[in-house]
């Protein structure tokens, strides 16, 4: 405390001035239309130059985070591009020479409408048709899966989030291959359930889900989450697990649109099955 009155003895004359200048500016400013507008400006200009500081700070910080993201999808995409491709053995295939064909390929689209915490969740990105997408194309986010593409215009496509109750997907446990289905309760954007995961096979926590490439629309080895939790159900051998979904639906801005150019010709397949086993009920 006495160094404080010591400091206010010493700079007195100084804090008096300070004082009185701010007073007669006070003063000018309530009686003179121009310097009052002057004043106001300079105020605007001082402000604004800090308000453009403190966002040049926050965009940095951001942008630590962006780079993160893509490096870790850099990863990512290295680690999958074996996966992008359907590889023929030549000592089988003579009429084809090329050893590998591309099966996937990617659109990058921006997100332009996002729900995330209602019943059934859907999201809008700037790319249709006119753009390649289609109906039926697997979308993901550099974190994991998103959904499937449900509704196309010329420029613009819905997508039905795996935050939707009749969003269901095939996915596995990447470290034993035991296969189930991604499911959605409606309540917590952040988990997803996996379904028919038998009790014979040991789960643990923070057990990687990736998706299975048994669907037509997401290749092999995308991650969907991480497990929670895990309990047996009773009396039917299998798991039900709570999954932290990788995609954090509440932040994405960005997705890739997956393209499987083989997608028609497994359809047509599906289709002649499925007419066999109608005409084999048929006939029983």
């Amino acid at each position: 405390m006495s160094n404080l009155l010591l400091f206010f003895k010493k700079y007195s004359y100084v804090i008096l001035f300070l004082v009185l200048e701010t007073i007669a500016i006070l003063l000018i400013v309530q009686n003179s239309y121009y310097q009052s507008s002057k004043v106001i400006s300079w105020c605007n200009s001082i402000a604004g130059g800090c308000y453009k500081q403190v966002a040049s700070v926050s965009s940095y910080f951001k942008l630590a985070e962006t780079n993160r993201q893509l490096v870790e999808e850099n990863a990512r995409l290295r680690e999958q591009l074996a996966s992008s491709y359907t590889h023929y053995n030549k000592k089988e295939f003579t009429v084809d020479d090329t050893v590998y064909k591309r099966q996937y390929s990617y659109i990058e689209a921006q997100i332009i409408k996002n729900s995330y915490n209602k019943r059934g969740n859907y999201i809008m990105i700037n790319k249709g048709t006119a753009q390649g997408v289609r109906n039926d194309m697997a979308v993901m986010s550099p974190q994991g899966i998103v959904g499937i593409v449900v509704n196309t215009t010329r420029n613009f496509a819905t997508i039905m989030s795996v935050l939707h109750p009749e969003s269901n997907n095939s996915v596995k446990i990447k470290r034993t291959g035991i296969s189930g289905s991604l499911v959605w309760d409606g309540k917590d954007f952040r988990y997803g359930t996996l379904l028919d995961i038998p009790t014979t096979h040991k789960l643990y926590k923070n057990d990687t889900i990736i998706t299975s490439g048994y669907s037509q629309e997401f290749p092999e080895g995308i991650v969907v989450g991480y497990v929670e939790s895990a309990k047996q159900n009773s009396g039917d051998g299998f798991y039900t697990v709570k999954i932290r979904l990788a995609t954090d639906f509440n932040k994405i801005d960005y997705v890739y649109v997956i393209n499987n150019s083989f997608y028609q010709e497994q359809q047509l397949l599906n289709k002649k099955i499925a007419e066999y086993d109608e005409q084999q009920t048929d006939n029983q």
